[in-house]
């Protein structure tokens, strides 16, 4: 199976796509814990990341709050229930890896919550940054600490203008 690959412009920098054509597997940030390039074997178009391009930009400029595309995240089961329940924190809140992990029915999970957030291979899309520590501090993110901050901003931004997360 062909996997292809882009690297998109944003706010954030140059984010690598990758997919088979028909899902997204793979969204790499280029700095940070999970910085990613391309593997020499993939093939490099743009055509297959038209709609997640589109999405992106639209997410960016403030004028889309969920993303709606076919994804195919490779991890395990558990890690598959964290990544799911991600996606049910709403656009400009924060949820602690506690309450995620009692989202998910393992309250006493939150270190193996926080680990299979940490290994999320679609960030952004799979919204990871919006997941804090219990204090309300920023935690550890792939992208580094300021994309997340960037982030969590960017929505407050969009949800309540002039306000932002800190």
């Amino acid at each position: 199976m062909t996997t292809y690959y882009h690297y998109h412009t944003t706010p954030i920098g140059q984010l690598l796509l990758a997919g088979d054509g028909d899902y997204l597997t793979l969204l790499g940030f280029p700095q940070g814990s999970m910085a990613r390039r391309h593997e020499l074997p993939w093939s490099k178009d743009s055509k297959p990341f038209r709609e997640v391009m589109f999405q992106l930009d639209a997410y960016f400029a403030g004028d889309l709050q969920e993303f709606d595309l076919p994804l195919a995240p490779v991890g395990t089961e558990f890690q598959h229930s964290v990544w799911n329940a991600l996606t049910e924190i709403p656009f400009g809140q924060t949820w602690s890896y506690g309450q995620l992990a009692r989202h998910i029915s393992r309250p006493k999970a939150s270190r193996a919550v926080g680990a299979a957030n940490g290994l999320n291979p679609i960030p952004v899309i799979i919204p990871c940054h919006r997941v804090i520590g219990s204090n309300g501090k920023l935690t550890g993110f792939g992208g580094g600490l300021k994309t997340k901050q960037f982030l969590l901003n960017l929505e407050t931004e969009v949800i309540a203008p002039g306000l932002n997360f800190a």
